[in-house]
């Protein structure tokens, strides 16, 4: 549309002083990126309704609520407002749109159709939207999900200059994107919207965000790489900016460009009191410490997480975080008493609670000391089976991996070699099949590293060094599969 053309409002979000649990550094301008969403609202509230969309980008979704409820009261007539409210309860690449927000969204949609807009693309983001709550007592959420994609790409298609639409609609793809699919279309596709995109709008903070998203795969990390190295530049006043870049670095393997980015994020959660945001960087940070064997700083980041009272543990993100560290922390140094000891937190979800289960399993498993684990494998099948029931089945797969690791290191301890390197074998493929969850900086162990390690317990130390390798390629410069082909190949010359 020429409107688009024509328009040089490119808001570079610099200006606006942030409350004190939004700012990250006190009399430091704000920075968010650039971002242009013109709306036909009261011109007054345009800039600010540009920062709130720059935050929703980086996925500060609670300031990104404050700013546009800030909107809707200062103009009782603007449609978009109560839009994008409800866009801060819709998290495509994290939690959806879980049961508890369905009743906001839906009222504030409900707010949007009813105050009415006369501009046709407007119509079509609330219609768009309006899809996702849409029967959703009887429509499951990926079908719904399905839909808004397909709503999202009219909108793109009948507006070709419209930066959002196309941004958005790159968003959309990303959240339908099957974890089972390791040819990775859909990722590809958003690739080809963003990085064009990205040319020409080099400070977007959502179009570097999704760069990084989509190219979150052994596959195209690589490609991913340029927007990682930018991002935080980008809109270094967003916690999740100056985390995302890790998610590249972690696939690369470059560790130290890890923690740096962590330490960071994690700093700039802390200063704007975001619990979720700041664990899920102590979680990659803790990871990439373990990979250089920088074993003081994992502990004094876990020494930090015990000194944070009343986390809500049923949350998954800070649930995942939380328990996934001190277990990292347990098996990636191979203490297996400390693994045993681990508890899962009776409020976690069952697929975090069963990552504590599976390191109690190998804590009593893979120590100098065996112990019965039929009680803890039975566990792990109880969570696989409470996941299936809740429709979980990404989530249900993977605790599924974890039960067959825990029976193969079980088999193994037995002295059934060659039913546990099948058992093993099985979960790594498994494994091997499906792509990670955006929360996660991968397994706790990846599963073909486990059956390397457990073919050196076999002694078959060349067969070891063909999975450690293997499991370097998707998961690059782990510690301990570059010291198990190192141990293969020295166990291979005696």
């Amino acid at each position: 549309m020429p409107q688009f053309c024509k328009l040089a409002l490119i808001l570079s979000v610099t200006c606006c002083a942030l409350s004190p649990q939004e700012s990250h550094d006190h009399g430091v301008p704000e920075k968010l990126g650039s971002v242009s969403f013109p709306i036909s609202c009261s011109p007054a509230v345009q800039a600010d309704f540009n920062r709130g969309i720059a935050l929703l980008h980086s996925f500060a979704y609670a300031p990104a609520n404050a700013a546009f409820q800030k909107i809707a009261n200062e103009d009782p007539h603007c449609a978009m407002a109560h839009w994008a409210i409800a866009m801060t309860l819709f998290h495509p690449l994290w939690d959806l749109l879980p049961p508890s927000s369905l009743p906001t969204a839906s009222s504030e949609i409900a707010t949007a159709q009813r105050i009415g807009s006369s501009n046709a693309r407007e119509q079509a983001y609330i219609h768009a939207y309006s899809l996702l709550i849409h029967n959703a007592e009887s429509t499951p959420f990926p079908v719904r999900n399905k839909q808004y994609e397909q709503a999202m790409q009219a909108l793109a298609q009948q507006n070709r200059n419209d930066v959002e639409a196309q941004v958005f609609y790159a968003l959309a793809l990303l959240s339908n994107a099957p974890p089972t699919d390791k040819t990775h279309a859909r990722q590809k596709q958003a690739l080809d919207i963003l990085e064009p995109l990205d040319s020409a709008y080099p400070d977007h903070p959502g179009i570097t965000h999704y760069i990084i998203h989509a190219s979150d795969s052994s596959e195209l990390a690589a490609r991913g790489l340029p927007a990682a190295r930018k991002y935080a530049r980008v809109a270094p006043s967003a916690p999740h900016a100056l985390h995302m870049p890790s998610h590249i670095f972690t696939r690369l393997g470059l560790w130290q460009d890890s923690i740096n980015s962590n330490l960071a994020a994690a700093q700039a959660a802390r200063n704007q009191h975001d619990i979720g945001e700041e664990l899920h960087a102590m979680d990659y940070l803790v990871y990439a410490y373990l990979q250089l064997a920088h074993y003081d700083e994992a502990r004094r980041t876990l020494d930090k997480l015990n000194t944070m009272e009343g986390l809500g543990m049923a949350d998954f993100k800070v649930g995942y975080a939380a328990t996934a560290m001190p277990v990292r922390y347990a098996i990636e140094r191979h203490q297996w008493n400390e693994a045993a000891g681990i508890k899962p937190d009776p409020k976690s979800p069952p697929q975090v609670a069963a990552i504590a289960v599976w390191a109690q399993v190998l804590g009593h498993l893979r120590g100098p000391q065996t112990s019965d684990v039929s009680a803890e494998i039975s566990a792990l099948a109880g969570y696989e089976d409470q996941l299936h029931r809740m429709g979980n089945e990404y989530w249900a797969a993977q605790t599924g991996i974890l039960r067959q690791e825990a029976l193969a290191w079980s088999l193994q301890a037995g002295g059934k070699q060659k039913v546990a390197e099948s058992q093993m074998r099985a979960a790594a493929d498994q494994e091997d099949a499906m792509e990670k969850l955006p929360v996660t900086p991968g397994p706790i162990v990846p599963a073909r590293e486990q059956l390397g390690e457990l073919l050196l317990q076999q002694h078959r130390p060349a067969e070891a060094a063909r999975e450690f390798k293997a499991s370097l390629v998707t998961s690059p410069n782990r510690k301990n599969a570059l010291e198990g082909v190192a141990q293969a190949s020295t166990n291979s010359k005696r």
